[in-house]
């Protein structure tokens, strides 16, 4: 391992993270945004919850379905191209959802703000590897972490004053002008990339069965608590979800320029970190949904005070994400990467000890605690995740590595929600919130113990030494 310091990231770079790190900011920041305003829309627009809510619900199933295609598009014909695309369908999108007169034109324009984001979550890694040094490539991305945390923790409180002072317009027509900024920086500053090699294609029919199974895989998560897990709808949302998932692995296997390299999963480095991932974004989640049940229904706080004590572990987050990942360029990835699972499996067996009357600062000291394995470990395993496949799969491995966030995101509400409303079927609110947190972190501390056995046993990466860019 060398211990040579990292160089300094030069002012050219540096602009190309900055147009890069605003439209992570910009995705970030509408996720968490528009959770907070769904009340507002569903009285202002007339329309019923249920209907509102697949304004979430579809920037969900078209971001995710959509990673691994935009992926291996970029890495056919530039990354450059489509993030510049991504910016400008985003910004399109957002204009049209300020502008929309029903839910179900705001369901349609979140759909194209969705195709935005899914361009540049799976082309921005892309291009901050191919653009930083290995020697650099866990600080740049901690950064990127930071850029995402950044957002999901403004969005809550800076959704909440646009909205009160402009209606909820406001949220959306604010990355118009983000997003024009981002294009035009990105067009100047972003080099173009030389696209992969004459001869290979784009794998269409690999595409839609991979994006119509996810797309029915995560439908029936995410909706399993609404229509009941026992129900029709979902057992066969997932039961067809799981063929024309098995069709595209049978389908990848013969193609001859296949949507996914199934050989990047016989690079145990690179599986071993892709499962890691998804269990952290599996706990992650399971407090980002559960714990406001826990303060506002479980112990009588309002919105305003849950949020200032939810703020603590994106904060956290984003204070540690780019030291551990300049941290990883000097000692490599894997104790870090443990090492963070192994803070957030203490964090998590803490909140499952949580009761009625636990003090409000030890509740905010353990999401710091939290925050911290999280902010460890994310950087360094993005690092490894993107270091470990090779230069013209640098697109579909954003895109991979994206997905494994979304699919956990909904395993982990999934989870938390089945438990939540299996408890509710029973008791009276409260009761049942306070009798689901130590299932609910129990189960989710578990999950980190075996995250953080999968990043200790999958090896070192190579450290490369640092070289001025």
């Amino acid at each position: 391992m060398s211990s040579t310091p990292s160089a300094p990231i030069s002012s050219g770079k540096g602009w190309i993270f900055v147009a890069v790190g605003l439209g992570t900011f910009m995705s970030a920041l509408d996720t968490s945004i528009v959770n907070t305003i769904l009340p507002l829309i569903t009285r202002a627009l007339g329309s019923p919850l249920v209907s509102t809510q697949w304004v979430v619900t579809t920037y969900l199933l078209v971001v995710s379905g959509f990673l691994l295609a935009f992926g291996r598009l970029g890495d056919l014909g530039g990354h450059k191209r489509l993030c510049l695309l991504g910016f400008a369908a985003f910004a399109s999108g957002s204009a049209l959802c300020a502008l929309a007169g029903s839910v179900w034109g705001l369901v349609t324009s979140r759909a194209l703000q969705a195709l935005g984001a899914a361009l540049l979550f799976a082309n921005g890694p892309a291009i901050l590897t191919r653009n930083f040094p290995p020697a650099q490539r866990g600080r740049i991305l901690g950064l990127q972490a930071t850029m995402t945390y950044l957002g999901l923790t403004l969005g809550p409180s800076l959704g909440g004053w646009l909205a009160s002072a402009f209606g909820w317009r406001a949220v959306f027509s604010l990355n118009v002008p983000l997003g024009v900024a981002a294009l035009v920086l990105g067009w100047r500053v972003i080099p173009a990339d030389i696209p992969a090699r004459r001869g290979e294609g784009f794998d269409a029919p690999g595409a839609a069965l991979f994006i119509v199974g996810l797309v029915a895989l995560l439908l029936g998560l995410n909706r399993g608590s609404a229509w009941g897990w026992g129900s029709a709808a979902v057992i066969g949302l997932i039961l067809a979800a799981m063929a024309l998932l098995a069709l595209f692995v049978l389908w990848e296997r013969r193609a001859a320029s296949p949507l996914l390299d199934l050989g990047l999963f016989r690079r145990r480095l690179f599986s071993a970190a892709l499962a890691s991932a998804v269990m952290n974004y599996i706990c992650t989640y399971t407090i980002t949904f559960f714990l406001p049940f826990y303060l506002i229904q479980g112990r009588g706080l309002d919105s305003a005070q849950a949020g200032m004590i939810l703020t603590a572990q994106p904060l956290v987050m984003a204070l540690i994400a780019p030291i551990s990942g300049a941290l990883s360029d000097r000692i490599g990835s894997r104790l870090l990467a443990t090492l963070g699972m192994l803070v957030l499996m203490v964090g998590l067996l803490a909140l499952s000890r949580l009761g009625g009357k636990t003090p409000l600062p030890v509740v905010t000291a353990l999401l710091v605690v939290t925050g911290l394995g999280i902010g460890l470990f994310t950087s360094p395993n993005t690092s490894t995740l993107m270091g470990a496949a090779p230069r013209q799969r640098q697109g579909v491995t954003a895109g991979i590595l994206a997905t494994a966030r979304n699919t956990g995101m909904v395993l982990g509400v999934g989870l938390a929600g089945a438990i939540y409303n299996t408890l509710l079927a029973h008791q009276p609110p409260q009761a049942a919130t306070l009798a689901a947190v130590p299932m609910v972190y129990g189960i989710g501390a578990v999950i980190a113990l075996l995250a953080a056995l999968t990043s200790a046993v999958r090896g070192d990466e190579a450290i490369e030494p640092s070289t001025t860019p």
